[in-house]
């Protein structure tokens, strides 16, 4: 799933690409991604694209007035291309789910694999008018994200596990399951202990690495093509998707919690005191 970081990057490539340039035709072939019906696509076409912004997750373009957002979700993606095809495209053939061309022929595509299709493409006329946008929490890496404000959502937040917190939109925007590993290692606290039980150091060490994860990540995604920041991302990671993996901080072995649908990675030395973590079914350490 992309995440800030990337989020960000694909704003600036469509920034560079698109902003100026008028839409020349839409086509929208999983129908089920498009979230709203009023205005409809076609009502894009003519109009100029007039800005790229980001909100947490999101990616929206400023049309003529209009917006047009979506969020990847966990298996989506953008792919440019320099010429897009004229031909109409069928609905429900591969991973294509929706086509913007422009006035010169370029474009994107925004595509989705796998069979839990969770894509989500809005057209409104305000983006507090998507659900999603209008519920997120502080952006990280804006100035207005201080020392002050994190402690209130620590607060706020009480036993809840730093790992959900981190991940919880409505409170941070921007992070998931990768970053929040990176940024827990970083901190070197165990993605299991509750919100409310860190002390003042403990709070200063996970702000300091939140915000420096993820600035970290922006720079090194800053520039690179789409098709460049999957890979990108993967390499960067110390801890996320390297079980059995020697930790590059202590040596330890990188160990694994799986869920029904995702899993974590940690460093039990770095983390945890060297106590490896109970299936999360468990809620609780290994004794």
């Amino acid at each position: 799933m992309p995440e800030l970081p990337e989020v960000e990057a694909l704003r600036g490539f469509l920034a560079e690409r698109c902003v100026g340039k008028v839409v020349a035709e839409t086509q929208l072939t999983a129908f089920a991604c498009l979230k709203t019906f009023d205005p409809p696509l076609v009502a894009l076409s003519g109009l100029e694209i007039e800005q790229v912004t980001r909100r947490g997750k999101f990616l929206a373009l400023e049309i003529g007035g209009l917006w047009l957002a979506f969020h990847l979700a966990r298996a989506g993606w953008l792919v440019w291309r320099d010429e897009v095809p004229t031909t109409p495209v069928r609905p429900g053939r591969g991973p294509l789910a929706f086509r913007l061309r422009l006035d010169d022929d370029s474009g994107f595509d925004l595509t989705e694999a796998g069979t839990q299709k969770r894509l989500a493409l809005y057209l409104v006329s305000q983006l507090e008018q998507v659900p999603g946008i209008a519920t997120l929490g502080s952006e990280p890496l804006d100035d207005a994200f201080t020392r002050v404000v994190f402690d209130g959502i620590l607060d706020a937040a009480g036993r809840t596990q730093l790992k959900g917190m981190l991940r919880d939109q409505r409170r941070i925007a921007g992070i998931g399951n990768a970053y929040s590993d990176e940024i827990l290692h970083a901190a070197r606290l165990s993605p299991f202990k509750p919100a409310n039980g860190l002390d003042d150091t403990e709070r200063a060490t996970l702000y300091e690495a939140l915000r420096g994860e993820l600035t970290a990540a922006v720079e090194r995604a800053r520039g690179s093509a789409a098709k460049d920041l999957k890979d990108g991302k993967r390499a960067a990671m110390r801890v996320h998707g390297r079980t059995g993996q020697a930790c590059g901080v202590c040596g330890d072995t990188i160990a694994e919690v799986s869920f029904a649908d995702s899993s974590l990675q940690y460093c039990p030395t770095c983390q945890t005191g060297g106590k490896p973590l109970a299936d999360r079914r468990l809620s609780r350490l290994l004794k």
